[in-house]
């Protein structure tokens, strides 16, 4: 029996051969000047062109380049994002505008390669600094090397809330009970101070202080979730090098504490009823344009079967039919990144529990 397709899928499945252009570059237009980034996107299609042209016939070439010219001549430069992903073909052209650093990269295949591209990513080292003692807190900002003070609109001094305090409960008898008291009201605000920032900067946290005040502090936090790590110790004065070498230890394997910090991140969002885990809940949650961090195993890979009419899919090979979706993993990412999201990768079997890959949900 003779298969008949229709127009739409010979085209596909002839462009099957044809170039996908994929493009990662920097595109930061509130840190740079337009004429600098002009210039650079002209020798990245100078680089495009030269590519294209060498490895294709001319009239499969063109129709490509035109449209990475199209969409490059109508980039937006008011945006406050940081990146923009270029995808090509004879068929498509997409453009993202990607809240991530990232280095330039161009792929030339005959599939667009999401995956190789979101791993480009710039490796970037930030993190939260939450300095206790049981009269007064600081928290740092660190970018890499650099520490920046962050100022909150809460008091950072205990002697602001022992004056708020009751009157009936400002008179003890017992001098070490009213510390006790005074000292677990400061760490509830500062926790509620660490919340605010949190939102601000949705970063991993080490806390660090003596082990009294820390271990009143996880007693009560209610941010346990972002907490990634605590140095013991007397910090309430220490300049900015000695909380550098004080924390150094904890984070000179920064992969492992990015890994739990997003392994935090998926417990969070599943008590805030926030997570898609395993490949359907995923997928569905990603064609709706809700979701807000992906994170899944780095080399998990999920060739489906796509039932169109359910928007359900089913593991499998069938590279025999023209709509078939090489990898839906990537097609989630492309997806997630579409939709204002970001995507990060963790090691093998650390989601082996939940399917392999998790959505953090908008909503």
């Amino acid at each position: 029996m003779n298969t008949i397709l229709s127009r739409e899928e010979v085209k596909l499945s002839e462009t099957r051969r044809a170039p996908a252009v994929s493009i990662i570059i920097p595109f930061e237009p509130k840190m740079s000047l337009r004429h600098e980034l002009e210039h650079r996107l002209r020798l990245v299609m100078c680089k495009v062109e030269k590519l294209l042209m060498s490895s294709y016939p001319s009239d499969q070439a063109m129709p490509v380049i035109n449209k990475i010219r199209r969409g490059i001549k109508n980039l937006n430069y008011n945006t406050h994002k940081k990146s923009i992903a270029i995808f090509a073909s004879p068929l498509i052209d997409k453009l993202y505008y990607l809240d991530v650093a990232v280095e330039e990269k161009i792929v030339i295949n005959e599939s667009f390669d999401i995956r190789g591209l979101v791993q480009n990513k710039k490796e970037t080292v930030q993190y939260l600094i939450l300095i206790l003692s049981a009269k007064s807190s600081r928290t740092y900002l660190v970018n890499g090397t650099k520490f920046i003070l962050i100022k909150c609109n809460i008091p950072n001094k205990s002697d602001e809330y022992e004056r708020d305090m009751p009157q009936r409960i400002t008179h003890f008898s017992d001098t070490s009970k009213h510390k006790e008291i005074v000292m677990d009201n400061f760490l509830h605000h500062m926790d509620e101070g660490l919340s605010l920032i949190l939102k601000a900067y949705p970063l991993p946290v080490f806390v660090m202080g003596t082990k009294k005040v820390l271990g009143h502090f996880k007693k009560m936090t209610l941010n346990e979730k972002s907490i990634v790590g605590c140095v013991q110790g007397n910090y309430d004065k220490c300049s900015e090098n000695e909380l550098r070498e004080a924390i150094n230890p904890l984070v000179s394997d920064w992969k492992l504490v990015k890994q739990r910090n997003l392994l935090q991140q998926i417990e969070k969002a599943r008590s805030e009823n926030k997570l898609a885990e395993g490949m359907q809940q995923v997928w569905n949650a990603a064609l709706r344009k809700n979701g807000s961090l992906l994170i899944v195993e780095k080399h998990f890979r999920y060739p489906p079967q796509n039932d169109f009419e359910t928007n359900r899919i089913y593991s499998g090979n069938n590279i025999n039919n023209p709509f078939y979706i090489k990898d839906a993993v990537d097609s989630v990412m492309e997806k997630v990144l579409g939709a204002g999201g970001n995507v990060e990768f963790v090691e093998d079997g650390s989601l082996a529990k939940i399917g392999k890959i998790a959505l953090i949900r908008f909503y």
